[in-house]
């Protein structure tokens, strides 16, 4: 767990409360990531940005996402988005379909094994997740974060 006295409070420093939140925010992001980045390529043997358009799709398992609401969820461009679920669909994780009524919509879904890769290493990268804002935050940093997330929130513990 990382040192509270190392942890930066808000009262600290010239940065109005939002700004030094917003950096609080960006940094423990930055931590989760790289220690994610490594997790996911030696686990599931995908990129990192393969890995956010899985668990994109994870979150809705039963049905397909258009290509344009994932690229704009992500944040991506939608010519890298296009390699990247080529990428995806030659490990045959996702699938690909033309939208019903419009000839330039392309949806994407998981497939079987794209639904058991992501059950099997959601534990570990889980606990990725966990150590890497255990080391980078306190906690009660780490327990503000999960009242903003409410998934998280409802298996918050005290610790």
């Amino acid at each position: 767990m990382a040192d509270p006295s190392e942890c930066p409070s808000v009262s600290e420093g010239l940065l109005p409360p939002e700004l030094h939140a917003w950096m609080l925010l960006l940094a423990a992001t930055g931590a989760v990531e790289q220690e994610l980045r490594s997790a996911v390529k030696d686990g599931l043997d995908v990129s990192h940005d393969e890995f956010l358009v899985l668990c994109l799709l994870g979150a809705r398992p039963a049905e397909g996402v258009r290509m344009t609401k994932i690229a704009e969820l992500l944040g991506r461009p939608k010519t890298r988005l296009t390699y990247q679920i080529a990428c995806l669909q030659h490990a045959g994780l996702v699938t690909r379909k033309s939208v019903c009524g419009d000839k330039r919509g392309v949806e994407v879904a998981l497939t079987e094994k794209g639904r058991r890769l992501l059950a099997e290493s959601s534990g570990t990268l889980a606990a990725t997740v966990k150590e890497a804002l255990t080391r980078f935050m306190g906690a009660d940093q780490r327990e503000a974060l999960r009242a903003l997330l409410p998934d998280l929130a409802l298996e918050a513990r005290p610790e």
